[in-house]
């Protein structure tokens, strides 16, 4: 108990230290914990062992997953649904396919792997990119857009990924089957979320005492997203379903009278707990990569790979935004840019990359493949966002709205 009370301490240390370091400098936040990582890792502190599968799905995912859906509008998701399901749906699959076949004959990786690393790499990560934003003070429809994506995709890749993972076992399985699996994973993981979310909210309109609610919401959280897993469902898209539940209650569930104090605690909370977990899991990438086996596998192969998941981010958005063009969802050139630029990659992929058993083939390559992803995605696309934020007229902006 000392050792795992004095480790809480000390992030929290590092933790403020680097974020107050990056705020003189002007840095990305996130940039700061990773490139901290990495210099630590250099040293030869240790510590990049506890980056685990279960580390990151069981402890990371459920509060950093919550804490987003409370800061989406439901009224401002609402209006862009249409092109943020298209993306985060076919523009996973579509994403996966360009990275397989990339790898497939440009590094002529057998197709098993290819389609293994295409899947687990095509979602963008809202832990690094909702972390990215909010250090750009980035607000309107660009951030609605990025952020509900990122959120929605990573439950379609996360269950696409288990179904491509179990197809290369050799588990039989049609194109029709497949998609149902699709569908009943991800809206099986939906209901539960929908069921927790208004058990709490139900619960929670019982008292009016801010720290029991905010107790529920935690319960909420973890809840789902265990019920879920537990029932071989999207524990991604049951977090994600009670937290827009326990924002937005009048959404499905009957409004409550809420004080100004319980919505301040109940934000105030989730953003703290936000802080901790997202300066643990990007400490830790920084510890554990992998800096050797980068060397072994080759740095020009792993340039390759970026190239190649940057190419299929591009398909994908230039892409899916050109039948908007000329509708009510058209989507600026300038936002295609953040939108493409902007696709980080993060805790997701590495926690489907460490949850691969270790008898498959090439699965040292993808891991190593995927920290090179998402070291490349978090420090140099983090840091160049800005720039390119300035360039496209976001940055500073009070408002993007809707193109009527």
């Amino acid at each position: 108990m000392d050792i795992v009370v004095a480790r809480l301490v000390a992030l929290l240390v590092v933790a403020s230290l680097v974020a107050i370091l990056a705020r003189r400098l002007r840095l990305p936040y996130t940039v700061g914990l990773v490139a901290t990582g990495l210099g630590l890792s250099f040293l030869g502190t240790g510590g990049g062992e506890g980056l685990t599968h279960d580390l990151i799905f069981i402890v990371v995912l459920p509060p950093l997953l919550f804490e987003a859906a409370l800061g989406i509008s439901w009224r401002e998701f609402r209006r862009d649904a249409l092109p943020v399901v298209v993306l985060a749906t076919l523009g996973v699959v579509a994403a996966a396919a360009v990275v397989a076949a990339g790898m497939v004959f440009v590094l002529a990786w057998p197709l098993d792997a290819a389609l293994i690393f295409g899947t687990l790499i095509a979602a963008t990560d809202p832990v690094a990119v909702i972390a990215m934003f909010k250090d750009n003070r980035v607000s309107g429809r660009v951030r609605v857009l990025v952020e509900s994506e990122s959120l929605l995709n990573d439950g379609v890749a996360a269950v696409l990924f288990g179904l491509v993972l179990a197809w290369t076992e050799g588990v039989p399985m049609s194109t029709g089957g497949a998609a149902t699996d699709l569908l009943v994973i991800a809206g099986g993981g939906i209901l539960v979320g929908l069921a927790c979310g208004v058990l709490a909210v139900a619960l929670a309109g019982r008292l009016a005492d801010h720290l029991v609610e905010t107790g529920l919401s935690a319960v909420a959280a973890y809840g789902s997203f265990l019920a879920a897993e537990h029932w071989r469902m999207s524990g991604v898209m049951a977090t994600l379903a009670a937290g827009l539940i326990v924002k937005t209650p009048g959404l499905f569930a009957a409004p409550r009278h809420k004080s100004p104090q319980g919505t301040r605690f109940l934000d105030e909370f989730w953003e703290f707990a936000a802080f901790v977990v997202n300066s643990g899991v990007f400490l830790l990438i920084g510890l554990a990569v992998p800096a050797k086996a980068f060397a072994r596998l080759g740095f020009v192969p792993l340039a390759v790979a970026i190239i190649l998941v940057l190419i299929g981010r591009a398909a994908v958005v230039y892409g899916i935004c050109l039948p908007f063009a000329r509708t009510r969802w058209a989507v600026p050139a300038g936002q295609q840019h953040v939108l493409w630029w902007g696709g980080l990659r993060g805790a997701l992929g590495l926690a489907l990359a460490l949850a691969l058993p270790h008898r498959l083939a090439y699965r040292d390559e993808i891991v190593t493949t995927t920290f090179a992803v998402v070291v490349f995605s978090v420090i140099v696309q983090g840091i160049t966002m800005p720039v390119l934020l300035r360039w496209t007229g976001i940055l500073g902006r009070k408002s993007d709205r809707l193109l009527e």
